[in-house]
């Protein structure tokens, strides 16, 4: 399904866990790491396409997350020419996304990169919540930003409710 203007609708989703950090997955095959995405198919709202995408993706359902936020306009990249595939009607240039901010509420060992004969990724890890800007590709970046800059006080306010560890091991004299 491809718009008028040449976009495919396309959801976005950043994980992320009680540390502030964002789930980072690693392309089947590839040396490029991305947040998990998918084409929205005809009938599907976006928050649908966002579960299966999720499912299929990362192997997670509604009962390992939480939605905490979502954008509040579609944003768009364009496709290097070199990837665009002209011999297919209709062309498409890009993608039009509308990105999730979900919290993990289960345990890491629910993600599963292998629920399809066809996975998208091969790995994943923790990572800080602005390293994906910088890390993504070219073409991606200014639509990461954009994301993760809309989400960040979402993220931040979490960091700031997650008890903080205690240092018992070494006593601290006040100065007076």
């Amino acid at each position: 399904m491809i718009d008028d203007d040449g976009y495919r609708p396309n959801v976005g989703i950043v994980i992320c866990n009680r540390q502030g950090q964002v789930m980072w997955a690693r392309r089947f095959g590839q040396h490029s790491w991305q947040f998990p995405q998918g084409g929205i198919n005809p009938g599907e709202s976006a928050e649908q396409a966002m579960y299966r995408e999720l499912f299929e993706e990362v192997g997670l359902s509604r009962k390992d997350v939480r939605i905490l936020a979502s954008t509040r306009n579609w944003l768009r990249y364009k496709l290097p020419k070199r990837l665009v595939r002209w011999d297919t009607k209709p062309v498409c240039i890009g993608q039009k996304q509308k990105w999730f901010l979900l919290q993990l509420v289960s345990g890491d060992a629910e993600i599963n990169m292998q629920t399809s004969s066809t996975p998208e990724f091969d790995g994943w890890r923790w990572v800080s919540y602005w390293y994906p800007v910088r890390q993504v590709v070219s073409f991606k970046r200014d639509v990461y930003r954009r994301v993760m800059k809309e989400f960040a006080s979402v993220v931040m306010s979490l960091q700031e409710n997650t008890p903080k560890p205690q240092n018992t091991s070494a006593y601290r004299r006040k100065r007076g």
